[in-house]
């Protein structure tokens, strides 16, 4: 199937990096995805997903979890801040932590648990108006202030532009990561995880080349 191949070419990819083998986490985007694709994926092991709606993670996910024990749910879409409460309760890590709003809600939940999900800055590498994330010269600063509050910040998260060459995009975020002593560098996607990982990505987001291509219904 689709998830073993990707699985193989994550391997081999850190392999030609010179990387040890399974130092990078393979991230299966279940968004929008019909139920017997998911469980096609579950039954085959994988227990890492990625989803960027929380409703949507709300309505489905907990009781995959119940039934598939060692489940990690990342969420990698952007988070509204009416919605964190729901999300630190249902996810693992939150990818998407891209403003100080949420960063300051984010610290009142997790001091109200005592736990956190672990927690990547989204950095808008291209300065794109229209996409979240925090601007390349804003993420020491931000990335400092989240740390202030306490939180647990793992790692920088990027989304390239469409249309250009990711590599510098991944070698940005690396060096961000880098020169704030961060180890988690979420990037990659179905065109381009193996450029990734080359460039020192700890997790790969796949979706389409896993699943299929997704029917969105009118969904943007």
């Amino acid at each position: 199937m689709a998830l073993a191949e990707i699985n193989a070419r994550v391997r081999a990819a850190e392999r030609a990096a010179g990387r040890p083998e399974g130092s990078v986490r393979l991230i299966a985007v279940s968004k929008v995805q019909p139920e017997a694709r998911v469980r096609a994926v579950l039954d085959a092991g994988h227990r890492v997903f990625g989803e960027n709606y929380v409703q949507e993670a709300a309505a489905k996910w907990p009781a995959w979890k119940a039934r598939f024990p060692g489940v990690e749910l990342h969420m990698i879409g952007p988070l509204q801040t009416n919605k964190a409460k729901v999300a630190v309760e249902l996810f693992d890590a939150i990818h998407t932590v891209d403003r100080p709003s949420l960063a300051e809600r984010l610290a009142r939940l997790a001091e109200a648990r005592g736990a956190c999900p672990q927690l990547f800055v989204q950095v808008n590498t291209g300065a794109e108006p229209q996409k979240a994330g925090v601007l390349p010269d804003e993420t020491d600063g931000f990335v400092a202030a989240v740390r202030g509050m306490g939180l647990p910040v793992q790692g920088l998260m990027c989304i390239p532009p469409e249309g250009q060459d990711s590599t510098p995009h991944f070698a940005m975020l690396a060096a961000l990561a880098a020169r704030n002593g961060l180890t988690g560098l979420s990037m990659g996607m179905s065109a381009d995880f193996e450029a990734a990982i080359a460039a020192g990505a700890t997790h790969v987001r796949v979706g389409s080349a896993i699943f299929g291509d997704r029917d969105y219904g009118g969904r943007a």
